[in-house]
Parts: C-alpha cells; structure tokens; sequence
C-alpha cells in the first residue's frame, strides 16, 4: 500500500521556501542554489499561490532572454498552472502525475493553506524505503 503525502511530510518536514512575484530571476536562482532545493512557491494575495519557480524556469528564461533574465521578475517567467495535492495524496499517485505531467515538485495544500512541498526526490526515497521493508518481511517469513 501506497503512503499518504501527510505520512511522507510528517516524516521528512514540512519547510517551504516561498517568495514574492517581483524578486527577480537571479535573486530567485541564488536562493535555489543556496537553500540547495529544485524549487519555490511564488505567493500572492493571502499567502495563496501564485505560481512555482523552479531549475526549469531559470533555464528557460535564460534561453529566451539572455543575460537579461536576471533581472526579470519571477513573475514573468514562472509556472502558473500549478499542480497542487492534498495530504490524502498517496505516493503512488504522485509519482504518476509527476511521470506523465514531466515535473519534480507539488506543493501540498490543506484547506487552501501552503502545508509542505513533496519533490520527486521524497517520492523516490519513499519508494526504496517501501521496497526495503517488503524485502525484511519477504526474509523473515524465509527465515521463520
């Protein structure tokens, strides 16, 4: 059975990192670099979110802009079709959407609150740490 996105947030933390829409791209790309995370939440009116900023967007603003991007806002340049999921969200779930739609981070919201992020990364490690335990079952039923 697949965990729930709580189960994953509870154990690993619920920090996230979120900025306004007018820090710029490069301001955005220093904190990515020295929080060492893929990704933040661009928050708007209430705290509601207002778009993701991640590794991606800072390559494409490159791309498109040059040098210049560094200067942009975020808000120019950021993901606003966020996908967004619920603690009842299994990991199995998630690693569906984020195969399919080709992105690394969902934010998790609770009654419309920011309430954590899971990456890939968290989604993985889950996977691994469900494989290991079915594995010590697999050798103690052997076993006894």
């Amino acid at each position: 059975m697949s965990v729930s996105v709580k189960a994953m947030l509870d154990r690993k933390g619920r920090d996230v990192f979120t900025i306004g829409a007018n820090m710029t791209v490069g301001e955005a790309a220093n904190l990515l670099h020295d929080k060492k995370i893929g990704a933040v939440i661009i928050v708007g009116v209430e705290g509601k979110i207002a778009g993701i900023f991640s590794e991606r967007d800072v390559v494409t603003a490159l791309a498109r802009h040059g040098a210049d991007a560094l200067t942009t806002p975020v808000a120019s340049v950021m993901t606003t079709n966020v996908f967004r999921c619920n603690e009842d969200a299994t990991a199995n779930q998630l690693m569906e959407v984020m195969s399919t739609r080709r992105f690394r981070h969902v934010p998790v919201e609770k009654d419309g609150k920011l309430v954590g992020m899971i990456s890939i990364g968290d989604v993985v490690k889950n996977r691994i740490r469900e494989i290991e335990e079915e594995a010590e079952h697999i050798k103690a039923y052997i076993a006894g």
